[in-house]
């Protein structure tokens, strides 16, 4: 995909280009740990700690959109792309937060690596059935709507703001499809 910018950390010819995290956070709730990007972590976290730029997340985004071809290559088959936008949970009993807080919202599923939308209307989040999402603890998110043939991503360094702009912000988004 040619995603040059897109590691689990930032060398240091590239610190410059880094968003940084509030240092206080606005509300005055504590400040979520966060990696450092600029330190090379122990092992690759397949689950979290990736940089990189909103250039390198949006070819990611069309591959995907494009149902795993980018550029005229395919490099996912039809059968994976199915497998990874399809929800793999089905009943299974869905893990509480210590919050009390459910991890999925109704109407929800998971597929192999994002939430994925089974029903209209269950969730405060506008989107249509099949689209795709996730998020990352600092904020950053995207969301696919083959339905609408989009996809949107929000970077933002803003952890403990980082639910209420991504409602905020689908919003906005679907609120000015024609």
């Amino acid at each position: 995909l040619g995603m040059v910018d897109t590691a689990f950390f930032a060398p240091s010819d590239k610190h410059h280009r880094l968003a940084e995290s509030f240092a206080k956070d606005p509300e005055g709730a504590p400040l979520m740990r966060l990696t450092n990007p600029r330190i090379p972590p122990a092992m690759d976290g397949g689950g979290s700690g990736l940089v990189g730029t909103s250039q390198d997340y949006a070819v990611f985004l069309q591959m995907l959109l494009n149902g795993g071809v980018y550029d005229g290559q395919r490099l996912l088959s039809p059968h994976t792309i199915r497998l990874m936008t399809h929800d793999h949970i089905g009943t299974l009993h869905q893990h509480i937060s210590q919050l009390g807080g459910r991890m999925l919202p109704e109407g929800m599923g998971f597929g192999l690596g994002f939430s994925v939308r089974l029903a209209q209307g269950m969730d405060v989040i506008p989107g249509d059935i099949g689209s795709y999402s996730w998020g990352g603890i600092a904020g950053t998110t995207f969301w696919v709507d083959p339905a609408q043939e989009l996809f949107a991503i929000l970077l933002t360094q803003a952890p403990n703001q980082r639910h209420r702009y991504y409602e905020m912000w689908r919003n906005v988004v679907y609120a000015a499809l024609l």
